[in-house]
């Protein structure tokens, strides 16, 4: 089984391509190639696939990276389930993980959704995708200054508090009350449960 996470930029028209895209580049790169892992098209859609226990948290690099840009978000479909057919290029790839991702994005542009998680199983859906639009209501709320500690966060787990501090020429009780707004010690229990709900798959 694999994880594949299709989204839009929402608001992309609205403001530099240039700038959000060079920075969604890069952090796809990190963690594979283009065209056969990620893949960019018509503008503002992206697709990536990565391994089932990295998704939720590769979800959140995605949204906190897009949040730090001014009037940008995004929205995610989350896809989990076989690959069948392995081409040259993700967006020519299928298989169920392909098919649950690419066909919940238009089910969540529809109602007004920015994240949502399509598996095998019903049951696991209706119980993560309630989980997701709790969570959402403070992702979706993240300043930029948020977004940015958090996906540093994210990439860095190694990094500190003070290192964040000196990063952004604030004060480490800066970054602490920002980690507590936009509660990261929930944001990691909520990957862990994640992780091992996806795992008993």
């Amino acid at each position: 089984m694999i994880a594949v996470i299709t989204g839009d930029i929402i608001n992309s028209q609205q403001t530099d391509t240039e700038v959000w895209i060079t920075r969604l580049k890069n952090l796809l790169e990190s963690w594979g190639s283009t065209p056969q892992t990620w893949e960019i098209y018509r503008g503002d859609e992206f697709q990536l696939k990565c391994n089932i226990d990295e998704v939720f948290l590769r979800f959140l690099a995605i949204k906190s990276l897009i949040k730090s840009q001014e009037n940008l978000d995004v929205r995610i479909a989350i896809g989990i389930g076989e690959e069948n057919f392995l081409s040259e290029k993700i967006t020519e790839s299928n298989g169920t993980a392909y098919v649950n991702s690419g066909r919940l994005l238009d089910d969540i542009k529809n109602d007004g959704h920015t994240v949502a998680i399509k598996t095998s199983n019903d049951s696991l859906d209706r119980d993560l995708n309630i989980l997701l639009k709790w969570s959402s209501k403070d992702f979706d709320n993240w300043t930029m200054a948020t977004s940015e500690i958090i996906h540093e966060m994210i990439l860095n787990k190694d990094i500190t508090q003070e290192d964040l501090a000196k990063r952004f020429a604030i004060s480490q009780s800066s970054v602490s009350q920002r980690l507590k707004r936009a509660n990261y010690d929930l944001i990691v229990e909520t990957n862990l449960y994640f992780r091992k709900k996806i795992s008993e798959l």
